[in-house]
Formats: C-alpha cells, sequence, structure tokens
C-alpha cells in the first residue's frame, strides 16, 4: 500500500466514524440508548455494518461531548449526570450566556447579523415540521456561534466546559414547554436585541433564555419522576 492508499484509507476511517458518531448521538439523544446503559461495541458494529475501530473513533469523540464516558475496566457508559449537577451548570451557564449576548450586542456585525437569522429561518422551518434531528444541530450551532462572535475567548472556553455536559439535558429540555417552537421564539427576541444592538436588552433575552431552558428541564426531570413506578409495601 502506498501513501496515497494510506491517506484514502484514513478519509474513509474518519468519514467513517463522523457518520457513527452522529448516528450513535442520535440514539443517544433519542433515548433509544438510556443514561446509565453500558454501551456494546459488537452489536454497533454489527448494526451498522462496520469493524469495532471507527466505533470506537466515534465513541471517544462522543466522550469528549461529554454524551459517554469511559470507566476502566468496564467499558463505555451513557453519561447519566444528576439533576443536581445540571441545575448548578445551568444557573452558571445563565450568567456567562447573558455576558455573552451582551458583548455581541456591542460589536456584532451586519455579515454576523445576517448569520443569526439565517440560523432563526432553518430553525423555523425545522420547529413547523417537528423535525427533533434537523432543529437540535441548528440549535447547537446558533449557541456556538454566539459564544464565538461575542469576542471573549476566556468567556467562550468557560462556557464550553461546561456546556459539553448539557447535551442529554439540553436535547430533554426542548422537548417541554411548548417545545421548539417557544425555544425558537426565545430565539428570536436574541437576535432582535442584538440586531437593535442595545447590550442591555441582549443580556436579559440571552440570560432569559437560558432560565426558561432550566425551567424546561425541571418540567421534565418532574414529570420523569411522576410517573416512574413507585414500590409499594
Amino acid at each position: 500500500m502506498n501513501a496515497t492508499d494510506d491517506a484514502l484509507t484514513i478519509l474513509r476511517t474518519r468519514s467513517l466514524s463522523g457518520v457513527l458518531e452522529r448516528e450513535i448521538e442520535k440514539a443517544i439523544l433519542g433515548g433509544e440508548i438510556p443514561p446509565g446503559k453500558r454501551v456494546n461495541e459488537n452489536l454497533l458494529a454489527t448494526r451498522f455494518g462496520t469493524s469495532r475501530g471507527p466505533v470506537r473513533e466515534a465513541l471517544r469523540a462522543l466522550e469528549g461531548l461529554g454524551l459517554v464516558e469511559l470507566i476502566p475496566n468496564r467499558g463505555v457508559f451513557i453519561r447519566q449526570p444528576a439533576v443536581e449537577e445540571a441545575i448548578e451548570i445551568y444557573d452558571v451557564r445563565t450568567v456567562l450566556f447573558g455576558l455573552a449576548g451582551k458583548l455581541l450586542a456591542a460589536r456584532i456585525t451586519d455579515a454576523e447579523i445576517a448569520r443569526l437569522k439565517g440560523y432563526l429561518e432553518q430553525m423555523e422551518a425545522a420547529a413547523r415540521s417537528r423535525d427533533f434531528d434537523r432543529y437540535y444541530p441548528l440549535n447547537l450551532a446558533f449557541h456556538e456561534f454566539i459564544i464565538d462572535a461575542c469576542g471573549n475567548a476566556t468567556l467562550a472556553a468557560q462556557y464550553r466546559g461546561l456546556v459539553k455536559k448539557l447535551h442529554l439535558f439540553r436535547a430533554r429540555s426542548l422537548v417541554q414547554g411548548g417545545g421548539l417552537e417557544v425555544s425558537n421564539l426565545e430565539h428570536r427576541e436574541m437576535v432582535e436585541a442584538v440586531t437593535a444592538r442595545d447590550p442591555e436588552r441582549a443580556q436579559r433575552a440571552h440570560s432569559d433564555h437560558v432560565a426558561r431552558a432550566k425551567a424546561r428541564l425541571l418540567a421534565a426531570y418532574q414529570k420523569a419522576e411522576a410517573q416512574a413506578p413507585r414500590l409499594t409495601n
């Protein structure tokens, strides 16, 4: 095998692992593989018609996103963060994201406004068709763009360190309290505030968005608790 063949093999493997990452992520966020469950690499390899190597690569990427965790001598498990941890993270995220909105409103360009409005339109289309698989990655990209565009690298690093632990909770919160449509109404207020270049309004809109997401999370958690089977004497 020559250098070109080696390069093509690496490219195919990376491309395959990327596809597997998205498919496994979809299964996790959709509840097909529940929190706390051990991930069976052999079953996934069989399901997707591949070897275990690309599956392992995909799982390593998902570990970086905070969706799975590797427990030495036991294997890979779907993360099961405590709701108390999520609440604490949401509280800190509320402050950071509010600051990001305030900073962005003071420096946003017309091109960045156009990008944000483009995300809004795409998310609205996905929300109307109730297409969660399309909406969720757009939602993540929208928030990431705000963090990148706010111009504070320290804030961005701290924010990303927190949100990678929240993917499971963020996905659940989107199906509570009106779902995707309500979430995107909040996005619209955020975009209108930064478009008006009003830092105080933008800070409130961005902070309120995260606070409401926290409320939706708590509603989802309480609903699950209420529906859980109870042991009787």
